[in-house]
C-alpha cells in the first residue's frame, strides 16, 4: 500500500469512529506500531492534600523532543503522553491542512489538543464514575458500519486494512468505545437536561421575524411626488403639499392607479398604475420597505418623505410565514434554540467536572 493510500486510510478510520472530531490516537503513517509503554502515572496525592486545579507548568527539559513516550499531563490518576498528543496535532494538521509556521503557531495548537485530549479524558472519567457501559451489539453495529464506509468486505478485511496502516484491532475497538462513552456521558449530562419549548420558539420569532422574512415577496404601487430642482426647501413643501393633496383624494375613494397616472412623477410606473412589481424584501431602500410593510394589503400610507420626493404607498400583497413556510421556520428556530442550550449547558458541566479535577501539567 502507498503512502497515501494509508494516509487516506488513517483518515477514513478516524472519521468514521469520531464523526467531525479528531480523536488522539490514530498512528502517525510510518510510525512504528511498537511503541514504548507509556511511563505509569505518579501516584495520586495524600487525601488532605489541596491542590490547584491546574499547576504551572515545569521547565521543559533540553531533551524533550527525544522523550516520545513522556508523560506530559496527569489528569486526576490517568497520563497523557507525548506520543498522543503528537498523534492529535499530526491528524489536526492533515485535516485542516493549516502546518504552523512559527513557533507561537506550534506552541498554541500543541495547548489546543492537550486541552481537548485533557476534556475527553475528563469525560471519560465520569463516565466510569457513572458505570456506563457500551454492549458488544453495539459495538458491533457502530464497527459493521465502520466496514462499510471504508469498503471492507467483511471483518477480516477489515481488519487487514487497519494493521496494514500500524494500527490494531484492539485499540481500534478501545477508542471505539471510549468515543461511544463520550457521547452517551454527554447525553446523560446535557442532552437530556436541556428543552426548547413553544414559548422559546415564539419569543425567538417575535425578536426575529423581519430577518426570518427575507426573501418574502409582497406587491406595491407608488406615487412619487419630487421636489422642482432648485428650489430648496421651498420645492420640498411644494412638492409635500402636492402629496397630501393627492392623499385626501385616495382616502376619498378616488382610484389610485388613476391618480398615480396623473400625478406621479415617476414616470417609468406611472403608465402602469403606479406598480412596483414583485419585489423581494430586502430590495428596496430600509426605510422605503418598512413604510411599505407596516401596511396591511389595499391599505394605504400618508405622504412619505425619502431621498427623492414624496411617496404615497398602496400595498397590493405580501407573503408572510404562515402555513407551511411558519411551520419550516418554527423547526429552524427549534434547532437554533437547542445548539445555543446544548453548548451553554455543555461549557457548564464541563467547567464543572474540570473545576473538580486535579490537573498536573508536565508539558
Amino acid at each position: 500500500m502507498s503512502g497515501a493510500a494509508r494516509v487516506v486510510l488513517a483518515a477514513a478510520v478516524l472519521l468514521a469512529l469520531s464523526g467531525c472530531s479528531a480523536p488522539s490516537w490514530v498512528p502517525l503513517v510510518g510510525k512504528a506500531s511498537t511503541a514504548k509503554a507509556p511511563e505509569p502515572p505518579p501516584p495520586a496525592p495524600p487525601a488532605h492534600e489541596v491542590r490547584a486545579p491546574i499547576l504551572s507548568r515545569p521547565a521543559t527539559p533540553t531533551d524533550a523532543d527525544s522523550i516520545v513516550d513522556r508523560v506530559v499531563c496527569v489528569v486526576n490518576s490517568d497520563a497523557i503522553t507525548l506520543y498522543e498528543l503528537e498523534e492529535a496535532e499530526a491528524y489536526y494538521v492533515y485535516e485542516t491542512k493549516q502546518v504552523p509556521s512559527t513557533n507561537e503557531e506550534r506552541v498554541a495548537l500543541r495547548d489546543k489538543m492537550l486541552a481537548n485530549i485533557i476534556e475527553k479524558r475528563l469525560q471519560l472519567q465520569q463516565a466510569e464514575r457513572e458505570k456506563l457501559v457500551i454492549e458488544d451489539a453495539e459495538m458491533k453495529e457502530q464497527l459493521d458500519e465502520i466496514q462499510k464506509r471504508l469498503g471492507a468486505k467483511n471483518e477480516a478485511e477489515f481488519e487487514q486494512m487497519v494493521k496494514a496502516q500500524g494500527l490494531s484491532p484492539e485499540g481500534v475497538k478501545k477508542r471505539l468505545r471510549e468515543q461511544l462513552l463520550v457521547e452517551r456521558i454527554k447525553r446523560r449530562k446535557v442532552n437530556l437536561r436541556i428543552s426548547v419549548t413553544e414559548e422559546d420558539i415564539d419569543q425567538y420569532l417575535n425578536a426575529n421575524r423581519e430577518k426570518l422574512e427575507t426573501g418574502l415577496t409582497f406587491e406595491a404601487r407608488h406615487i412619487l411626488f419630487v421636489p422642482t430642482a432648485g428650489a430648496g426647501e421651498d420645492g420640498w413643501q411644494t412638492a409635500r403639499r402636492r402629496a397630501e393633496d393627492v392623499y385626501a383624494r385616495v382616502m376619498a375613494g378616488e382610484d389610485f392607479g388613476e391618480l398615480a397616472r396623473e400625478f406621479s412623477d415617476d414616470t417609468a410606473t406611472a403608465k402602469n398604475d403606479g406598480r412596483l412589481g414583485v419585489l423581494k424584501r430586502g430590495e428596496l431602500a430600509p426605510d422605503i420597505e418598512k413604510a411599505i410593510l407596516r401596511l396591511s394589503p389595499g391599505e394605504h400610507s400618508p405622504p412619505f418623505r425619502s431621498e427623492v420626493g414624496y411617496h404615497l404607498f398602496e400595498l397590493e400583497s405580501k407573503e408572510t410565514l404562515a402555513g407551511e413556510q411558519l411551520a419550516q421556520a418554527r423547526n429552524q428556530i427549534r434547532d437554533i434554540l437547542y445548539k445555543q442550550k446544548y453548548e451553554i449547558r455543555l461549557n457548564e458541566w464541563l467547567a464543572e467536572i474540570r473545576s473538580r479535577a486535579i490537573i498536573e501539567m508536565r508539558l
